[in-house]
């Protein structure tokens, strides 16, 4: 006999699921759309503004892609943001062989300014073009990464560009958590909504890829105004909203990689550093998401486990199935379009069990004043209820 109480809830996530999946065909073909343009005239000139902070591993792959780049007019800045690793002595071996790039040296952040921001500060003031490129020194670029990203910019007439590298991914903490960042963000936030109502919270970015208009970025306040956000790309996204400029998404998993971590530890505390401060320290709609995450994920595999275990017939199989598949197809169709090897898709009960794990870490951590992030003692959060 059929628990209305169970099949109820089935249906309501089938709904839930949908509109996901809408959303995300949606985002898809917005964002590869903003590559169909043709390219300028002329080409503005782009300073491309690379903050490094113990980036040994992966500098020299950074700064020499983004040195080739196949565009007519660039610079390269690098800021070596008092490295203790041998991230300087391989940045000035990259100077002698390429003259043009720029090495600055950055000076110690102060009061609660994030090192992160402080380096992109300096970066900005340095910098001499018309278009500002922020990227990290853990992506690698295609040669026709500038030419495509400006072509884009200039087409969609936008202020601000942004978009989701191709995430390199090895150990199992980043298989589980470096991929679940781009799934929220392309499954939660629809463009065709965030680009039309001026509504920040409909608005984001990617911090290892923001090309702005330098005339944005300063009449937002730069990155001085948002000096002691962790998450920095989003503040930054949300000003360029509250301000009225256009800021646009597009497809980047063909033109920039980047392995964020380096090991399964490494995900974890970089995931602990940022999933509260996404939400701004608001405590009730980040448990509210996480444990929403739970339900819709979960209660359809504890409602056929019931079913296999003869606990009861709790919903018609049909509704259980297109629950499934649903949530299946939520996860496969990002997971192939950003690039992520899509059998990890398969594995989204996992990823959720995991992704809330980190979030409970983060808020104790956030609220303890224990976060870190590269020897840099975060401040403690200012949380608040809503």
């Amino acid at each position: 006999m059929i628990n209305p109480f169970a099949h109820d809830p089935i249906l309501s996530l089938i709904v839930f699921q949908a509109i996901l999946l809408l959303i995300l065909l949606d985002n898809i073909w917005i964002t590869r759309q903003a590559r169909h343009h043709s390219p300028p005239q002329t080409f503005p000139m782009v300073s491309v503004l690379v903050p490094a902070r113990n980036e040994e591993r992966s500098i020299a792959i950074c700064v020499l892609s983004l040195l080739a780049q196949q565009y007519p007019s660039f610079e390269v800045l690098v800021l070596d943001d008092q490295s203790t690793d041998g991230t300087r002595s391989i940045l000035e071996k990259i100077v002698l062989a390429h003259p043009e790039l720029r090495l600055l040296d950055g000076e110690p952040p102060f009061g609660e300014m994030v090192g992160k921001n402080w380096a992109c500060i300096q970066l900005a003031r340095q910098a001499r073009g018309e278009l500002l490129l922020f990227t990290d020194a853990d992506t690698c670029h295609n040669k026709d990464m500038l030419t495509s990203a400006v072509t884009a910019l200039v087409g969609e007439k936008a202020d601000l560009l942004t978009g989701f590298p191709r995430q390199e991914i090895h150990s199992w903490g980043e298989r589980l958590l470096v991929p679940f960042f781009s799934w929220v963000m392309l499954s939660f936030i629809p463009l065709s909504l965030g680009y039309r109502f001026n509504l920040s919270v409909l608005s984001s970015a990617v911090g290892q890829f923001m090309l702005f208009r330098r005339e944005a970025y300063m009449a937002i306040g730069s990155h001085e105004s948002v000096a002691t956000s962790i998450v920095e790309d989003l503040s930054l996204a949300r000003r360029i909203k509250s301000a009225r400029f256009r800021w646009r998404g597009v497809y980047l998993a063909d033109l920039i990689s980047c392995r964020m971590y380096h090991s399964s530890q490494e995900a974890i505390d970089g995931f602990t550093k940022n999933l509260f401060a996404v939400f701004g320290y608001r405590l009730i709609p980040f448990l509210f998401a996480f444990l929403w995450l739970l339900v819709m994920f979960w209660e359809p595999w504890i409602v056929l486990a019931g079913v296999i275990v003869g606990q009861g017939y709790l919903a018609p199989p049909g509704s259980i199935a297109t629950c499934l598949a649903l949530a299946i197809l939520v996860w496969l169709i990002p997971y192939m379009n950003l690039g992520i090897p899509f059998g990890l898709a398969f594995l989204y009960p996992i990823t959720i069990l995991a992704n809330v794990g980190v979030a409970g870490r983060s808020l104790f951590y956030s609220l303890t004043g224990h976060a870190e992030w590269k020897g840099h003692a975060l401040p403690r959060a200012r949380w608040r209820w809503l």
